[in-house]
Order: structure tokens, then sequence, then C-alpha cells
């Protein structure tokens, strides 16, 4: 074995030294792609013969690394797209690239309006999505990983008003109208640690789409957001290969060829290590999570918990028109919370386990030089089984049971098309299938059911849209969506439609309007249980206690960004009907049901940003308000959402060097609103009014630090080590206050006020080569 192991490191030190010989040191600090060719041309002894339209306003960043001349190229080609032709081992032809990218064919490079938004590494395309490369993007407050859902918090307009990475409201929305998608596959639990950290391993992420208006017909799951997170579709040149831990968790990935130029592999997995050592990241996450339930509450209270997420995807390239990629996540969240009661010899079990698989097949088809087809099949499953066992002198006394499932099952296919004329269609065709459950069942005599439902639609679609930028008066996009639900017999039209219009040279003026509709949503339920954990569950429109959600949207903002200035303003509005809620018992006479209601969201978001040098500065303000009407509550009339963030400010100030960075973030919100209540001798009476209160405001500061080394300059070992701080005045914020009871009759409503993570430190330590 020791024989084995000394051949495979000297194997390996061979291959990095054979390689080294052929690198050159590249450093390129988003410059124009004139200026960068010249740069390589130097460096490798070659010359680059193009047209100035190809590469006109486009400018490239090249993180300081060593690369052959076969990297550079697959990189340029991926930032500019732009293609390659070797004449000979030193002349190159650049040619406009065909080949589109899968998810992002209509918003190519030249479309950007802002380069740099937050940070490097985040930018803001023509048609108002926003595109994050988390192994480009420099320091952000609070996070020295790249945590793929942490992230979206810092731009305008997104909030998070429980404090967890998952819990994002967009624009008013509430975090099941997100369409969360990871390489094709639809994701129904996206957090582990009950929703402190994302499914999502950032170091294998290649890119980040994040839509909020003016949405692709494409896409037409849900109203508030798109979030599509892809790998890599490249096939790998070479072993990367990296590991390391934070105060949470562990975890390895590579990405390594199989046959050159044809097959690649990339796996990953990660896994919280409390089980093993508890370190004081996690502890405090715990108690933010657990607070109010009987976990940490007594000496007499134990529990096992642990997440992990694992990945694998193949890429395969058959020949220059046809690719394959397939890719695989398991996310895996399990707890054991055991309590013993000494004085009246009760103990209890509360044991949660909730897991999301998925499996994708993705082929890229390249008809002609201007034409695309990509082809995509999709699986995901996800369960949640909840189990409130009670135990009486060691006999089992009662058995409360709580299960979600969602089986999920698409295949689509898209035509991209690039016009002569340099505009661009888009034509596809999507069928979707959706198993959904639910039940709450109390099995030991089954004195009492909350709910149990099961059923299942299926979703045909038709999408196109037009792409023109060579309107003399304005750019614009067109789109429709039509939707045809089989089971409820149902057609629905999403017209989209996207204007940009330049005011001035670096003044642009943008319109949107969206229609959308959405068939999953999750209610909010009441546990009798210690735990009180994990509430929300995905149900599906039946047409009748669940309707389809439409939501009507419309945007109209102007951008501004000049020599360093960056100055983004955006208005919104959004009418949703067929919104529901589970109508609970303290309101209208000890009767839980549904209602049916409707939503009016106005909001204007804010976003200033200014360089200096080596010092980065932004701030951003969002205003929004929430309306809600629902059948035979409150009188009929509007009243506040619960979820409404009024007011809202986030501003950063972050200075780098070529190995250091820091970052100084603020935060600060208007509290959230809640239902004021009175409590005589017998009973709580609610009389005010709902959410006519509100907690007090919010306020946190975050800092992060990174430091970026290699242990020599004959190697591309890399490390990374960080530091971050939340909450660094330790601020006691007050985030939410809610009622639980009433479930059942005589039961005791009890109002649980939650507060916000305190003062935690955490660390990251990292290699890769």
């Amino acid at each position: 074995m020791k024989f084995l192991i000394a051949v495979f490191f000297t194997a390996i030190s061979y291959f990095s030294f054979a390689q080294e010989k052929t690198k050159k040191l590249i450093s390129l600090d988003s410059i124009p792609a004139t200026e960068a060719f010249t740069i390589l041309e130097k460096e490798f002894n070659v010359k680059f013969s193009y047209t100035d339209i190809i590469i006109k306003g486009k400018n490239i960043f090249f993180s300081k690394k060593k690369r052959r001349l076969q990297e550079v190229l697959d990189e340029l080609s991926e930032q500019i797209n732009i293609d390659f032709e070797f004449i000979n081992n030193r002349f190159i032809i650049v040619t406009q690239k065909t080949n589109l990218n899968f998810f992002d064919a209509t918003n190519t490079l030249e479309q950007v309006l802002i380069k740099s938004y937050l940070a490097k590494g985040i930018v803001k395309d023509k048609n108002g999505a926003f595109k994050l490369r988390p192994k480009e993007l420099e320091i952000l407050p609070g996070l020295i990983e790249a945590d793929v859902l942490e992230n979206l918090q810092e731009l305008p307009g997104v909030v998070s008003p429980n404090e967890t990475a998952t819990g994002l409201n967009v624009r008013g929305g509430t975090p099941d109208q997100n369409q969360i998608i990871w390489d094709g596959i639809t994701i129904y639990h996206s957090g582990h640690l009950f929703g402190m950290v994302s499914n999502f391993n950032p170091n294998i992420t290649n890119k980040i789409l994040f839509l909020h208006k003016g949405i692709n017909p494409k896409y037409g799951e849900r109203i508030a957001s798109v979030i599509n997170i892809s790998t890599t579709n490249a096939v790998a040149k070479n072993l990367n290969l990296g590991f390391g831990f934070n105060g949470i968790s562990g975890d390895i990935f590579i990405d390594t060829p199989i046959i050159k130029d044809k097959l690649s592999v990339l796996v990953s997995f990660r896994k919280s290590y409390h089980s093993f050592f508890e370190t004081g990241p996690f502890e405090k996450m715990e108690e933010k999570v657990f607070q109010s339930t009987q976990i940490h509450s007594s000496d007499n209270s134990d529990e096992i918990f642990y997440f992990k997420d694992q990945t694998v995807k193949l890429n395969y390239t058959f020949n220059k028109k046809n690719r394959i990629s397939a890719s695989f996540i398991h996310i895996d969240n399990d707890l054991e919370h055991f309590f013993e009661n000494v004085s009246s010899k009760e103990n209890y079990k509360d044991i949660l386990d909730t897991e999301n698989n998925g499996f994708s097949i993705n082929w890229r088809k390249k008809w002609t030089s201007n034409t695309q087809q990509t082809t995509t099949f999709s699986a995901s499953n996800f369960t949640l089984n909840y189990n409130f066992i009670t135990y009486n002198n060691n006999q089992k006394d009662a058995n409360f049971h709580k299960e979600n499932l969602v089986k999920n099952q698409s295949i689509s296919t898209e035509i991209n098309t690039q016009l002569p004329s340099g505009n661009s269609a888009l034509f596809g065709f999507q069928s979707v299938y959706k198993d959904v459950g639910y039940s709450f069942t109390e099995t030991t005599d089954l004195k009492y059911i909350l709910d149990k439902k099961r059923n299942h639609l299926n979703t045909y679609s038709l999408f196109a849209s037009y792409s023109n930028n060579n309107f003399s008066f304005f750019d614009y996009n067109l789109g429709v969506r039509t939707n045809y639900y089989r089971e409820l017999n149902q057609f629905r039209i999403e017209p989209r439609v996207s204007i940009l219009k330049e005011v001035f040279k670096n003044l642009k003026l943008q319109l949107t309007a969206d229609v959308r509709n959405q068939t999953t949503s999750q209610i909010d339920e009441t546990l009798i249980s210690n735990l009180s954990l994990e509430n929300k569950l995905w149900r599906i429109s039946d047409g009748k206690n669940a309707p389809i959600i439409n939501s009507k949207q419309m945007t109209l903002g102007f951008l501004f960004d000049n020599k360093g200035w960056s100055f983004d303003v955006d208005t919104y509005y959004k009418k949703n009907e067929g919104i529901s809620a589970l109508k609970l018992g303290f309101f209208s006479n000890n009767t839980n049901n549904y209602i049916i209601g409707e939503q009016n969201i106005y909001g204007i978001d804010l976003y200033l940003k200014k360089n200096f040098h080596r010092i980065k500065s932004w701030i951003s303000y969002s205003f929004t308000d929430i309306k809600n009407e629902f059948e035979t509550l409150n009188n009929e009339e509007y009243f506040t959402a619960s979820n409404q963030i009024q007011h809202a400010i986030s501003s950063s100030l972050a200075y780098k060097t070529k190995k250091i960075q820091f970052a100084l973030g603020w935060k600060w919100h208007s509290g959230k609103p809640y239902t004021l209540s009175e409590t005589n001798a017998t009973n709580t009476i609610f009389n005010q009014g709902i959410n006519t209160g509100r907690l007090p405001n919010y306020n946190r500061f975050d800092f992060s630090s990174i430091f970026h080394f290699s242990f020599s300059k004959n190697n591309e070992i890399k490390g990374k080590l960080g530091v971050s701080i939340r909450n660094l005045l330790n601020q006691n914020n007050l985030i939410s206050r809610e009622y639980i009871g009433n479930n059942i009759p005589n039961d005791v409503i009890t109002a649980i006020d939650k507060y916000s993570l305190k003062r935690t430190t955490n660390f990251v330590f990292r290699f890769e080569w």
C-alpha cells in the first residue's frame, strides 16, 4: 500500500512539473479585450487575428494564476463569447461564438450594464438579470465563502427577515415563491441547519443567474424570482482538487478528466462535523435555531444532528456539435432529539429526516453555426418525515406523524437562433409532472388529524421570445409562455416584455412587465410538539382550496454607470391573486381552514456605488408595502402582510490588495408586523386587528477578512484563510413574534418570541490545486 501511495504522489509531482513548463502566470484586471490580446500574444508567442466588431466594448478578467495557452483560450471563450481556430502553432483566428450557453443563451456578455455591481463577480445585464460567479467574487460583509443564497441578500430588494440563508423575500415575495434550480433540477429544500446554510457547495458552483423581473419565458414555475445555479458544462482539461473546512462543515471536491478532451467527472461532498467536535459558530447557530424549544433548554435534553450534501456530474463531448452532461445531487438533514421529564416520568422524542434528491441529463445540439437546441430531462424527489413520540413509564403513549413529499419530473427542449441582424429568437416546449402530498396524523388513537391530501398535476407549456438590439429607438425583448394544466383543465397565458432605452451615453431607462403563475406553494402549520421546526409544507393547486396563484408585475427604473459611479433606481408593482392561507382558530371561533385572497405590493429599490482605487463602497435602500385581503378575514379589508419589511438599508465598505481583503457592512430594517394580543384570566384575545403591531427595528454590523496565499511560485497549490464576525456589536434583535396552539379543542395559545443570531465568529481554511 505504501508503495502505491509513493507511486501516486511521484506521478502527481511529475505531472505538475511537466505542466508547469508550458504555463504562464496571467493576471488581467478587467481590461479591454484588445489590450488583453496584446499581452497574451507576448506571453505565449502567438498571434490573434480578429475583426474589431467581435470584441468591441468587451473587457477581460483573469485572476492571478498560472495557465496553459489552452486554458486561457477556454476562459476567453466563456467570458466574451468567442471561438478560436488554429492555423498553425502560432497563428489563431478569433471568431464569434455560436455555441450558446445552456440556460443563458440570450444573455451574452456584451449586454452587461454594470460589470461589478456590488463587487467583482456580480454583473447586471440589460434584461435586469444578475449573474454571480462565486470563484471570481470579491469579499462581501460577514461572508468568507460565496454562499449561494447569502450572496443574493446583498442585492437591493432581497431581504431575509428571519436571518437565514433560505428565507429570501424578493420584493415582497415569500421564500416558496422563489424557483431554485440546480443544474436543471428544481430544488424544494434549499437549506442546511434549518436554513442557516444553503445546500449548494459554493466551491463547485460556476454561475448563479438571479432574475426577479423581465424573466425569460422559459421559466414559469414561481411568481417572485428564479435562482438558477449551475456547475461547469466544460470537459475538464486537468485535475482540479480542493478541500477545506469552516466552523460549520468540511468539504472536498475533485474535477478530473477521464478521457482526454472527451469525458470528465466532477464530484463533491460536504458534511457538518458537529457530532465529532462542536465549534463556537455551530453552537451559536444552534442556539438561534432551537430557541423556544426543549432543545438546549434542559440538562435532560440531548440531540443528534448532522447535515450533508453530495454531487456528481459527468461532462461528455461527442463532437463539436454534440455535448451531454448528467448531474446528480443528494441533500440530507437528520435530527433526533430526546427529552426526559424526571418529575412526571415522561419521555419525548423528536425525529426529523429531510432529503432532496435530484437527477438531470442535458443534451446540447449545434444544428448550424447560428442555431443550437438544448434538451433537458430532470427529476427531483423531496421528502420530509417527522415523528413526535411521547412515552409514559417507558410505554409509548402517543405518536404524532407529519409527512411531506414532492415528486417533480420535467422534460424540456428549446431552440436558440442568432439571426443575421444580431438579434436572437428562442422557441421551446416543456412538460412537468408533479406529485405532492402531505399529512398530519396522530397514530395512537387518530383523535385529531389537521389535514391529509395528495394530488398530482401535469403542466404542458410552449414558450417563445424575440430579442431586438438593432431597433433605432430602444432595445426590447418580447416573450410569451402558455401553460395548460391538465387535471385542472385550465389555460394560462404569460406575456413578458422588457424595454431598454439609452437616454444619454451613461444613463439608461428600463421598463418590464410580466405575468406569471404558480402551482406549488407552502402552508404554515404549528406542530403539537416541543420541537416546532420545519412547519412549512409543500402543497399543489387543486382548483379549490389551493387555486393557481397569478401575478401581474410591472417595473420602471433607470441606471447610471460612469467612472466608478453606479446609481440604480427601480420601482415596481405586483398584483397577486389566488394566494391562500391557513386561518387559525383564534381568528375564527376555533375553526382552522384555508382561505383565499389577493395581495398588492408596491416598492422602490435604490442602489449607489463608488469605487476609490482599492476601496469599494456601496449603499442600498428598499421600500416595500404589502397589503393582503382574504375572504371572511378582517372584515374582508386589506391588512399589512406579516412578511413586510417596509424599510431596509444595507451598506458596505471594502478594501482589497492582491492577497488581503477586508469588508465592513451594516444592515438595518424596520421590524416585522405582528398581531397584538391581550390575555385575561382564561384566554388570549385578539381584538386589535391583524398585524397592527410592529417589532423593534433591526440593526446589525458584520465584518469579514480573507487572506489568499500560495505555497511557492513554482506550483499551483493555493490557499485561503478567512475570518468573519456576524453581529459585531452583539445586538439582541427581536425578529419574530408568533402564536402557536388552538389546533385542538381547549389548546392553550402561546406567544413565541425569536431573536437574532448573537455575535458569531466563523473561519475558513481551504486548499485548491
